[in-house]
């Protein structure tokens, strides 16, 4: 059967359902494979906000399970708990992840596990989540198992910004050039300019104001090469051009209130940041 793991968009959730739901008209019966397949198209749903509908489609997942693999009620936890931390709930998250964690130790499938800490330590204090990302980076490093080294990098990504929270941050700069040093190992463009958006923010906050700029005005060289603008390298030479007093920061925060303007999430969770960017803008 194919691996329907390799079909995920996470920036695309619509069209990865599309994809997800052709391989489901295919099989008939109640498999482990289609039960797990039915746990990502309910992640679709939660990463689109569509709450009621993955909710839903897991309760009739959850009845079929009894008769299914250990693998897929590891997904069934883990996608559950998901949409749990996403709508709000996370005292409830919590409880899958940890089944979930259980249940992949018993199986010894690593991947599983490690995905099962990282999202434990998503809903965990700062204080606690640093130690359950240094626990899932343990069980990363020592692994033999591929797909379980394949999340160094978010894990280190993750444990950067648990010390960044707790404003520790020459540990958390010490922990994203790590990341950015794995990511270009792995030659992944997308993720590398990522990596160095977090060290040039993690100078900022070290106000290192000359070195952030260098980074991110290297970021916006690549952003024009490829025509794919981003709104939090704007934001981030806004805010840079600010400490240094230079009228260039209306512009940027201008530029970033166009691009996060369509941001859906942060339209949501972070609108006093988008009144801060029109206020600051050369839009006012």
């Amino acid at each position: 059967m194919q691996d329907f793991d390799k079909l995920w968009n996470y920036h695309q959730p619509a069209e990865t359902e599309k994809k997800f739901r052709e391989l489901l008209d295919g099989i008939d019966g109640s498999s482990g494979y289609q039960l797990e397949l039915q746990t990502q198209i309910a992640r679709t749903y939660s990463l689109r906000g569509m709450f009621d509908e993955a909710h839903t489609l897991l309760n009739a997942t959850e009845k079929l399970l009894p008769e299914s693999s250990i693998t897929a009620h590891i997904r069934y936890h883990l996608e559950r708990g998901r949409t749990y931390n996403s709508s709000g709930n996370k005292p409830d998250a919590r409880l899958h992840f940890e089944q979930a964690f259980a249940l992949a130790q018993q199986l010894k499938q690593d991947s599983y596990a490690i995905d099962a800490l990282h999202m434990l330590a998503i809903v965990a204090k700062p204080e606690e989540a640093i130690s359950i990302n240094e626990q899932a980076l343990l069980l990363a490093e020592k692994s033999e198992q591929e797909q379980a080294k394949n999340w160094l990098g978010s894990l280190y990504n993750n444990l950067g910004w648990s010390y960044f929270d707790l404003q520790e941050y020459e540990k958390a700069l010490s922990i994203f050039l790590r990341a950015l040093q794995w990511r270009e190992e792995k030659k992944s463009a997308s993720e590398i300019f990522l990596a160095k958006w977090c060290v040039a923010r993690t100078l900022r906050a070290l106000n290192k104001v000359e070195q952030a700029i260098t980074i991110q005005l290297g970021l916006l060289e690549e952003m024009i090469e490829s025509n794919k603008p981003d709104g939090y390298v704007y934001e981030e030479l806004g805010e840079l051009y600010l400490l240094k007093n230079e009228e260039l920061y209306k512009m940027y925060f201008g530029l970033a209130l166009k691009e996060l303007s369509e941001d859906k999430w942060l339209c949501k969770n972070e609108p006093k940041r988008l009144e801060r960017m029109k206020s600051l803008s050369d839009l006012v």
